[in-house]
């Protein structure tokens, strides 16, 4: 056993014998719990500012309150007014064929829950799903990214003392990882690549671990005939630019009927000239995280120019600075399917652009991928509406906005096929962190055993002119 597993699982024995001693954590004392995080995480606004842009090697304060903070202490304050209620055991029906029996689903927490979190929104994929399973009555380990190391120092702050005896916080790089993955936690959230989630659930498997997988893939955009052509590029601008466009429900490609193809193009440059006329230079773009990814980004752009996509800079010069790996909106068009643009995640500020002239031909081209993570519609023909969200699988919806969908605390999150599976937020979150107990109540009167004990002949035609008629 090497010196990180052994470590590793050191930390989760003690975690699960602290929940063993423990298994049900009173509701009064897990709010207490979420009340202590969420005023050290108000407490601590601007040293996480401050640390995810020494991460980025620049962030927007905008993007770090909108995006990580924000819906980190929106969330928690949803689930500390609701956790009551949720918690409470939920009555079902069952049947003449049960009576006098009463039953009722009661949620148990189900031990050490493992969360891994991803380094585009350090604080916000980190926290939240932690919290709901701190919310569930579990105890969690907290895998944080290796390449945010600045905001892990605080966020370890702000989960020291009395709360890491309920939640403990791992730091590693891949090997470390891997480790955890192979722990056999009562349940394991993911966040992150198709790829990498491929092995984190083939690792769970090995102990029935249950898994979470929030990953990602090319959540397209729609844009309908009928449209305002500058609100809708109004919209892509806030989506593709927010965090640098490095967010797993960023709009990654558009169709745009034939017509209002260059109308597009000439909106995002003129927007865009408007809202960030210094280009890399002004303090209103987030820097991409690091060299390699800044990297990855101009070689998908450099194949989609040699591939013969014609690609628009809004700003002549000041859109690439190689030193501070930071890039500016790239509007590309006559792009194809042999380009990695148009085959892998970009997660940065490139923007394909594709025209169509059949709605059947977006949706065809659309199904003929994986199912994305999000789908966004640009529009306001609610039969065409109603085709394309019928038509097409995905993780989310949104319908004339982006992003937004995501911060919606009442509604579940959560991919499907390759871009996912399963659902935290709001509810969702509690009862994913919960196990749903069959509960089946008795009293002191119950002739049922006694008949069922005789193999009673006419209880039995009872029974079948009762469930068994057509």
């Amino acid at each position: 056993m090497t010196d990180i597993h052994a470590q590793l699982q050191s930390e989760f024995i003690k975690l699960n014998d602290a929940f063993l001693a423990e298994p049900y954590l009173a509701i009064d004392q897990r709010i207490k719990l979420l009340k202590t995080i969420k005023s050290r995480l108000i407490e601590n606004e601007q040293a996480l500012v401050a640390a995810t842009s020494k991460d980025f090697g620049y962030r927007t304060e905008f993007d770090t309150v909108l995006g990580d903070l924000l819906p980190t202490v929106k969330s928690l304050t949803d689930t500390i007014k609701r956790l009551p209620k949720w918690s409470r055991n939920e009555s079902r029906s069952v049947g003449i064929s049960l009576w006098p029996s009463s039953a009722h689903i009661h949620y148990q927490p189900k031990g050490v829950v493992g969360v891994i979190a991803p380094w585009n929104y350090p604080i916000q994929l980190a926290l939240v799903p932690a919290l709901s399973a701190l919310a569930a009555g579990n105890r969690v380990m907290l895998k944080l990214s290796e390449f945010t190391p600045h905001t892990n120092a605080v966020i370890k702050q702000i989960m020291d003392g009395d709360i890491s005896e309920h939640c403990i916080i791992i730091e590693g790089e891949a090997d470390t990882a891997a480790s955890f993955c192979d722990l056999p936690f009562a349940h394991l959230l993911f966040t992150g690549s198709t790829s990498v989630g491929r092995k984190v659930m083939q690792a769970a498997s090995k102990n029935l671990t249950p898994v979470t997988l929030e990953l990602g893939g090319k959540s397209p955009v729609v844009i309908l005939d009928d449209v305002n052509i500058k609100e809708a590029a109004k919209t892509l601008l806030f989506g593709k630019l927010n965090n640098a466009g490095q967010i797993c429900v960023a709009p990654d490609y558009v169709f745009v009927p034939k017509k209002l193809e260059h109308q597009l193009v000439l909106q995002l440059s003129e927007l865009y000239k408007k809202h960030f006329k210094q280009g890399v230079e002004g303090k209103n773009l987030t820097s991409i995280i690091s060299d390699r990814q800044y990297q990855r980004l101009i070689s998908t752009l450099n194949d989609a120019k040699d591939k013969g996509a014609q690609v628009f800079e809004p700003i002549e010069g000041h859109q690439v600075d190689e030193l501070k790996h930071r890039m500016g909106l790239h509007i590309l068009t006559q792009v194809n399917d042999d380009m990695r643009v148009m085959q892998d995640e970009i997660f940065g500020p490139l923007l394909p652009i594709v025209s169509y002239e059949s709605l059947q031909q977006v949706i065809d081209t659309i199904n003929a991928d994986s199912s994305p993570l999000a789908l966004y519609i640009l529009g306001h023909d609610k039969d065409k509406i109603s085709k394309l969200s019928s038509s097409i699988r995905s993780g989310t919806l949104a319908i004339n906005d982006v992003l937004m969908q995501v911060t919606a605390d009442q509604l579940p999150f959560g991919g499907i096929g390759e871009s996912g599976m399963g659902h935290y937020h709001g509810i969702e979150g509690f009862k994913t962190f919960s196990h749903a107990r069959n509960t089946l109540v008795s009293g002191k009167f119950n002739p049922r055993t006694s008949l069922l004990l005789k193999q009673n002949k006419l209880l039995i035609r009872l029974l079948k002119w009762m469930y068994l008629r057509r």
